[in-house]
């Protein structure tokens, strides 16, 4: 990737010839315009009631943490057991380019025009008002439906210790503390109170087992390595925008490190540093074999678990998303954002790909242990791979820690999926997509109603009252895979159509912040993988013997969701394709530039977040 943000900065605002207009003149045309939604200057804007306090760092791990959660710890293990090590890791470094594609896409647009919601709004403003209204509703039900998916994983993961607490208990704890995160202004040592006591009560409860009281050093470790972030950095108090921006950085930052930890446990395990002094380097690639079958012998059998591990990555590997869903509160945003874009995609791809590699390392793909608690959700069974390889191997109190952090990261991701529905629910309300009173705000700028929405939708986890956790937890892949792959195939059509307006309108891409290479071949590249892997995501539901009436709905769903929104509002709002010619490329540019001209860096006070600054840039 490549990026001119820095020439932008040499050059200030950009002027190129445009159908009668020039881009970054200085004209006030659209400050009477109802569809301005772009910061003018300040912290706020007209129609936009959020704030721009967040920083590199902030975005950054937010997009980090938005992604690395209970996917890459706990269900990444179902991918190893479908296809077997090699399969894993193959399926996950070809998603990553797929990845990267749909990333060059989105940042090149999110960099033009940096606003609340990005790229929901850009497929009604480049495309059609229809595919926007479509758009917004389906990444709404994506980062909706991972909230209960967060909550139903906290469960099967607390299930390792003890089944004594019931799962609704569980579920309703969880619940409360999301909701006291953004309902109310916070003091992060609250929250760090909140946390630590939350992971206390669980690992109290199966004393038995592990004998607590004989422990409680143990446990005292356990709360404080899950938790030490926010003990350690929760003593000033936040708005929600600028809050939210500092607890993600710090429990994203202790996911980085979780899984930096995880990396390097399998470098010395795997060369014999361990108590059973086991020197298994790649052995569980030769025995049980380094491709496993799944459903059928032989080649085709191979074939369908590699494909499983390729649904199995694209349900996993995101980031893209999150980081434009930030936009709108990102303080000096074109100068922030390409970087933040560089950085996540290249950090993610290398926890993801060598995670991949890592799990299929510790752990045969046939471990009776890891399908007990990936496919059947046993009480006591080890949901995670890493901590199935601790407990072969004997070390003794570490997967407890490594379970707790685990517990952390699920938590902590689910933080991350209320804000961002949240946020594409405000984004739709304010273009008139969702009711009016969405769009109120509270003085630290929080949607609240849609805050409480995305709650409601959240108690959806107390399904698992009635089914197993772990076929919940698979239901609710299936939702989110489908609903993803439907973004980012909306992500590289709109970008598709914005390069053609572009083309048409003469507008200079060399002229923008951020210019993305191999365009427009990336954006088609990326359309294409994620449109066919929309239909193959629930392909099992056909094979023989393999029929669910869940599973096909929940993999289907929005297949059929999508076009019903589509074609409903284009009658009821009689909407039109958008003409390349009539692309609106200027609306909130003027106040996006006006910001960036009296934008003035506040230095930093603090030395250790000049020191993160620097870190982070």
């Amino acid at each position: 990737m490549t990026s001119t943000s820095k020439a932008f900065e040499a050059s200030g605002p950009f002027g190129v010839e445009n159908q009668g207009f020039v881009v970054g003149q200085e004209k006030n045309v659209y400050n009477n315009d109802p569809r301005r939604v772009s910061m003018v200057g300040s912290v706020k804007a007209v129609g936009d009631q959020t704030h721009r306090k967040l920083k590199s760092r902030h975005i950054q791990l937010i997009g980090i943490g938005g992604t690395i959660g209970t996917a890459l710890y706990v269900q990444i293990g179902r991918g190893l057991v479908n296809g077997g090590p090699a399969s894993l890791f193959l399926a996950f470094t070809l998603w990553c380019t797929v990845i990267l594609a749909v990333t060059i896409s989105i940042a090149e647009m999110v960099t033009f025009l940096p606003i609340s919601s990005p790229f929901i709004r850009f497929a009604g403003r480049y495309v059609d008002d229809a595919f926007g209204f479509a758009a917004g509703w389906n990444f709404f039900v994506f980062e909706a439906a991972l909230v209960p998916f967060e909550v139903v994983a906290c469960n099967l993961i607390i299930g390792f210790w003890s089944d004594a607490v019931p799962a609704g208990g569980i579920i309703a704890i969880v619940l409360v503390l999301y909701a006291y995160v953004y309902l109310f202004a916070f003091s992060l040592l609250e929250l760090a109170h909140e946390y630590a006591t939350f992971s206390s009560l669980f690992y109290m409860i199966h004393s038995k087992s592990f004998e607590f009281q004989q422990n409680r050093g143990k446990a005292q470790m356990l709360v404080a390595s899950a938790y030490y972030p926010y003990l350690r950095f929760g003593l000033t108090f936040y708005d929600n925008a600028k809050g939210y921006g500092e607890s993600e950085f710090w429990a994203a930052i202790g996911k980085v490190l979780l899984i930096i930890g995880l990396l390097i446990f399998t470098f010395i395990s795997m060369l014999g540093g361990n108590p059973a002094k086991d020197r298994y380097g790649f052995r569980y690639w030769k025995t049980p074999g380094s491709f496993a079958e799944l459903y059928y012998k032989e080649d085709l059998g191979r074939f369908l678990g590699f494909l499983q591990c390729l649904i199995q990555a694209s349900f996993t590997i995101a980031g893209p998303d999150y980081v434009s869903m930030a936009a709108g509160e990102t303080e000096n945003p074109r100068k922030v954002m390409p970087r933040a874009y560089n950085a996540v995609f290249y950090r993610l791809t290398t926890f993801f790909v060598l995670g991949s590699l890592a799990v299929g390392i510790n752990v045969p793909y046939n471990d009776p242990t890891l399908i007990a608690g990936i496919k059947e959700g046993k009480p006591g069974a080890a949901a995670s791979p890493y901590v199935v390889a601790m407990k072969r191997l004997g070390i003794e109190g570490l997967p407890h820690i490594v379970n707790a952090g685990v517990l952390a990261s699920a938590f902590s991701a689910g933080n991350s999926y209320v804000y961002c529905a949240s946020r594409s629910l405000y984004g739709l309300a304010l273009e008139g997509k969702a009711p009016k009173f969405l769009t109120r705000c509270t003085k630290q700028g929080v949607p609240f109603y849609c805050v409480i929405f995305v709650l409601l939708i959240a108690l959806l986890s107390f399904l698992q009252l009635s089914e197993n956790s772990a076929v919940v937890l698979n239901w609710f892949v299936s939702l989110v895979t489908a609903s993803q792959l439907i973004n980012f195939s909306v992500m590289c059509f709109t970008f598709l159509r914005f390069y053609k307006a572009c083309h048409v309108q003469g507008l200079d891409r060399n002229t923008l912040p951020y210019r993305g290479v191999c365009q427009p071949y990336a954006a088609y590249y990326g359309f294409v993988c994620t449109f066919i892997m929309t239909f193959v995501g629930g392909y099992t539901v056909f094979l023989k013997g393999q029929w669910d009436v869940p599973s096909f709905l929940f993999s289907y769903l929005m297949i059929f969701i999508f076009p019903t929104l589509f074609v409903g509002w284009k009658i009821l709002k009689k909407t039109k394709w958008v003409a390349s010619h009539e692309a609106d490329l200027v609306t909130g540019l003027a106040e996006i530039e006006e910001y960036h001209r009296n934008f003035v860096q506040e230095p930093e006070t603090n030395p250790f977040n000049r020191f993160l600054e620097k870190i982070f840039g």
